[in-house]
């Protein structure tokens, strides 16, 4: 099962794609799903079914989600970039992003004006499913109803500018999401996933989830002993080495680039990456 948000009637549905996507079958509404998303995805969807191509696909995520992302997940990634001379912190650093920022497959990304490019960060999200107050990581994990790819775009001129990384990781639709993918039909990212990303069909980061560092269940369980976790908050896992910014010399996105992450079970998600002016129309 493929699970999309729809926009219609001024609202925003929960809903299933259809193997070939073609079609959309209406599971619920956003608040409903998520009052019980393990409900709903534990059985077949009953709801009307409409042709793809007449819907407006939105992220199927709550306005008022956490989307709390991993920022240094596998080694290799840490190796590449400025952190390369520091020891692993015991912890993990913790970014947010805003539900503003999200966005789906297919749609336009724009490059801020004050940037060279945009560079790629291809990895997987976890969906929480239920509350979560000082959890045990075996409890987090459980929690954990659903996965999807994630493309966490970033503008690295901005995340330079500060100690603090909110503004580079925030660009108008900079966050594409894929379709949610039920946790049972996913397993245990530690068992490894392979995760990839293309750039005009050249593949720029090729790696396994289970080369992470931190686990969603340690995470999760960590972050739930400070505030608490509610269904449908977002936990982006981390991106693994080859992004552009490591590279001699670095490598952006520009407009008319296509940039595509794929990940073992979950499926393909694809961006055009376009000009400035198209975050004004």
């Amino acid at each position: 099962m493929r699970i999309v948000g729809i926009r219609r009637d001024g609202g925003v549905e929960v809903a299933a794609l259809s193997d070939d996507g073609t079609q959309v079958t209406v599971v619920a509404g956003l608040e409903e799903f998520w009052a019980d998303a393990a409900a709903f995805l534990s059985h077949e969807p009953a709801g009307e079914t409409l042709p793809a191509g007449g819907v407006e696909f939105v992220p199927p995520v709550l306005p008022g989600a956490r989307v709390v992302c991993i920022g240094l997940n596998y080694l290799k990634h840490v190796a590449e970039g400025s952190f390369k001379d520091q020891e692993l912190p015991p912890h993990p650093t913790l970014f947010a992003r805003w539900t503003q920022s999200l966005t789906v497959g297919s749609a336009e990304v724009p490059v801020p004006s004050n940037e060279d490019g945009l560079d790629w960060e291809g990895e997987v999200v976890a969906y929480v499913g239920s509350t979560l107050v000082d959890a045990t990581p075996d409890e987090a994990l459980a929690a954990v109803v659903g996965y999807s790819t994630f493309n966490d775009l970033t503008s690295r001129r901005a995340q330079k500018l500060t100690s603090q990384w909110i503004l580079g990781k925030n660009g108008d639709r900079s966050g594409p999401l894929g379709p949610i993918v039920p946790a049972a039909e996913v397993g245990d990212l530690r068992d490894g996933l392979r995760v990839q990303t293309r750039v005009n069909g050249e593949t720029v980061q090729d790696a396994s989830t289970d080369e992470m560092v931190y686990t969603v269940g340690d995470t999760l369980s960590l972050i739930s002993h400070t505030f608490t976790l509610r269904p449908g908050d977002l936990l982006a896992t981390g991106t693994p080495s080859g992004v552009g910014y490591g590279r001699t010399p670095p490598w952006l996105l520009q407009p008319g680039d296509v940039v595509e992450v794929e990940v073992e079970r979950l499926g393909v998600l694809s961006n055009p990456v376009v000009a400035n002016d198209a975050r004004k129309a």
